[in-house]
């Protein structure tokens, strides 16, 4: 008979993972919480590549990839899909969201 050294916890058993803060030691903030600052200050649904340059302009997020305004879109969509009422955002029209009340 042999053991598994390395086992898995079941889910019920493991501990929780800390959600990491959103402020960085450049002083930045993640990609979600940026949206959501700049979509709350917008007047109007704005699309995810206008919300990257203001995010960018502002210094609030500094995005490594090559296309960060997919990266935001599907992040959000993500969110939208997970928490569905509790969102921060809301799907607008086709390509556009706002800030959720």
């Amino acid at each position: 008979m042999s053991k598994k050294k390395n086992a898995k916890k079941p889910k019920a058993e493991q501990e929780p993972k800390a959600r990491k803060m959103a402020a960085r030691e450049d002083g930045t903030m993640s990609g979600l919480d940026a949206a959501a600052q700049i979509l709350g200050d917008a007047k109007e649904p704005l699309d995810c590549k206008t919300v990257v340059e203001r995010a960018f302009e502002k210094g609030l997020w500094k995005p490594a990839g090559k296309t960060p305004a997919a990266t935001l879109y599907s992040a959000i969509i993500r969110e939208i899909a997970k928490k569905g009422a509790d969102a921060r955002f809301r799907k607008a029209e086709r390509g556009k969201f706002e800030r959720a009340s």
